[in-house]
């Protein structure tokens, strides 16, 4: 057991130059040498172990560095990697894909008060849509989300990311080994509910193609464990799928759905251990007021009921920094941690380790200081500035070792 706050992130890393034009020849198709991709990426995955470890970071990752998206300029996709990876799977163009997803268009698995056919553009992108569609205001989408290309579910889901995934796992463990850490190491992959939100015209209904993906995807998950790490299971569908409907959803229906994905969810970890099993919640990690975001309190057993020993979720933003008192009332399952965000990709400003330790006690007194772990709301590569993302992570650690004085004293 710890004597002190450990500290963490969600995935997501900044990436160096060389490698995100390397990985841009890749995408779009240019002459290519995947020798020299692979040799870059490693040692860009070795510097960025080191520099979590500068940073003061406990339990670190690969930077999500190896997860790279197969139709559109990347700086690294949290989702759209694993379209490479995936049989049956292929990229369509069908027009603005991120603003006017339509997944599942077949037969929808939710409740009548809840219906997954009613997908269209996030209201609060509609609701702040001058904002949104000025590059200027701050919360513009980056342009590499404007894309015109979609994956599309065109045949039986297959997972043939292997050579990936063991590539990815080399990696990491080569940078582990170089900068002397021995545990903690971890690896983000997605969950089945996110990414199951494609289009199909394979499958049935929503239902096949969602545990097509659990099976799918187990692979991944068991790879990573299998390989001596703790996998990250992200899953944004959980909070997102809210915002993403038309009218506002019924909230006791939404969540009878969200139930049904994260049944599928423990379906494809079934067997495997849940202390090497972490899972991330979060609302999106795209800059804008996120007013229709739902709130925490319709989620929060939901998330507790999937089969892992941590949960990393948004907690410092200026929307959700307010549900930690939750806490005082949920009853954490006896064994498990939470990963609260004490320092947010949303902002700028560098957090004071002062308010990261406010933060972080807060929610050590309400669950106990040993099922805390200091983390971040969501990724921080391609969200801030790297100078500015390495800063917070830096803030994070010195406001661990500030809240764990308090706690231990």
């Amino acid at each position: 057991m710890a004597d002190r706050i450990l500290t963490t992130h969600v995935g997501s890393l900044p990436r160096p130059e060389e490698l995100i034009e390397l990985t841009h020849q890749r995408t779009v198709g240019e002459k290519f040498d995947e020798a020299a991709f692979d040799r870059v990426l490693k040692d860009a995955v070795v510097d960025v172990v080191r520099r979590q470890k500068e940073a003061g970071i406990d339990l670190v990752n690969d930077g999500e560095l190896g997860h790279t998206m197969g139709w559109a300029y990347d700086y690294g996709s949290w989702w759209s990697y694993v379209v490479k990876r995936l049989g049956g799977v292929e990229v369509v163009d069908t027009g603005l894909w991120f603003t006017t997803l339509s997944a599942h268009t077949k037969a929808p698995l939710a409740p009548n008060d809840f219906v997954v056919g009613n997908w269209g553009e996030r209201r609060d992108m509609a609701k702040f849509h001058e904002a949104y569609m000025d590059p200027h205001s701050g919360c513009g989408l980056p342009e590499q989300f404007m894309t015109h290309y979609s994956p599309l579910v065109k045949g039986p889901i297959t997972y043939k990311g292997r050579d990936a995934i063991q590539r990815d796992i080399a990696d990491l463990k080569a940078g582990l080994a170089t900068a002397g850490i021995t545990e903690g190491g971890w690896m983000n992959s997605i969950a089945p509910a996110s990414c199951a939100r494609m289009p199909n015209e394979y499958y049935k209904n929503e239902e096949e193609l969602l545990y097509a993906c659990a099976d799918a995807m187990r692979e991944e998950y068991k790879a990573i464990i299998d390989g001596g790490l703790i996998v990250q299971l992200d899953d944004p569908a959980i909070g997102e799928n809210w915002d993403q409907q038309k009218e506002e959803p019924n909230v006791e229906g939404y969540r009878r759905y969200t139930k049904l994905c994260l049944d599928a969810l423990n379906y494809s970890i079934k067997g495997l251990p849940a202390d090497k099993i972490r899972f991330h919640l979060c609302w999106g990690s795209w800059h804008g007021p996120h007013t229709t975001d739902i709130p925490m309190e319709h989620l929060v057993d939901l998330m507790l009921g999937v089969n892992a020993d941590a949960y990393s979720f948004e907690a410092a933003n200026a929307r959700h920094e307010h549900e930690w008192k939750l806490w005082k009332d949920v009853k954490l399952p006896e064994g498990k941690v939470i990963m609260p965000g004490v320092v947010t990709h949303s902002t700028n400003l560098i957090e004071h380790p002062e308010i990261v330790a406010d933060r972080i006690v807060r929610f050590a007194e309400a669950v106990g200081r040993d099922n805390v772990v200091a983390s971040t709301d969501c990724g921080l590569g391609g969200r801030v500035h790297p100078q500015i993302a390495w800063a917070k992570l830096a803030a994070l650690s010195q406001g661990a070792e500030l809240a764990s004085r308090r706690l231990w004293s």
